[in-house]
């Protein structure tokens, strides 16, 4: 009898998923599972007046399951990146975790480039851990 053993890819956290959205109105689940220009829509539209922040409340599965096979896994956690964004995205703590140094250390001296460099990051966050453990897991596979 053989098994069949199913490759999950979980990058990124359900319970994680749901706490941003409780501060669903402003985006923040929508960011966080690669969603930059909807999140921007309910940060402007605070949730598309709330109506779209309830209905996400039952699309949070779903998009946590878009993400876990959109993005690659790897050495650099995506729950951790994003914490260090949020909490601490204007001293480029998350870019010195992700190996960004030089740019770590001038969001340090810029807060963030001014900030806009932070919103950079904010729609593109996912995409810059995806690109370094993607790249880092073809070097290990050579």
């Amino acid at each position: 009898m053989s098994q069949t053993k199913i490759m999950t890819n979980e990058t990124h956290s359900l319970v994680f998923g749901y706490v941003a959205w409780i501060f669903g109105f402003m985006g923040a689940h929508r960011f966080y599972y690669g969603r930059p220009i909807s999140g921007t829509i309910y940060f402007c539209t605070l949730g598309l007046l709330g109506v779209g922040w309830i209905v996400d409340l039952f699309l949070i599965p779903s998009m946590d399951r878009e993400a876990d096979y959109q993005y690659k896994d790897g050495h650099i956690d995506y729950n951790i990146a994003w914490l260090l964004l949020i909490f601490l995205g204007y001293f480029g703590i998350h870019r010195l975790y992700m190996g960004k140094i030089l740019t770590g250390i001038l969001w340090m001296i810029t807060g963030g480039m001014f900030g806009l460099g932070w919103l950079y990051d904010l729609w593109t966050l996912n995409e810059q851990i995806d690109e370094i453990n993607s790249l880092n897991s073809s070097l290990i596979n050579r």
